[in-house]
């Protein structure tokens, strides 16, 4: 089972490289659209138990998951785990430093 987190370097260097990671934006729509991950799938925090089913096809692969500044995207770490989600990481810091800010 994978658990540590990953950074934001580590995430903007596989990016770089052409990797496509699962990224899971769990932020509400509008601040989505506001600034995003290129690729990644919006599904807020709220929502999350309700659309649990289409993230089954990757039960048992990598999923990075983020939020504002990680403390949700935390929340969702834990909830997906709980679900049988064994690779699940939280970007630490979430858009706020992945974005300089």
């Amino acid at each position: 089972m994978i658990t540590t987190d990953i950074t934001v370097e580590e995430l903007k260097e596989r990016l770089a490289k052409g990797e496509t990671p699962v990224i899971i934006d769990v932020r509400e729509d509008w601040e989505h659209q506001e600034t995003n991950i290129s690729g990644a799938q919006n599904i807020p925090l709220g929502a999350l138990p309700q659309r649990l089913d289409e993230l089954e096809d990757y039960k048992g692969q990598e999923l990075i998951v983020h939020c504002r500044s990680g403390m949700r995207s935390a929340t969702a770490k834990q909830f997906l785990q709980q679900q049988g989600f064994s690779q699940v990481r939280n970007l630490l810091g979430g858009i706020m430093a992945y974005n300089g800010q």
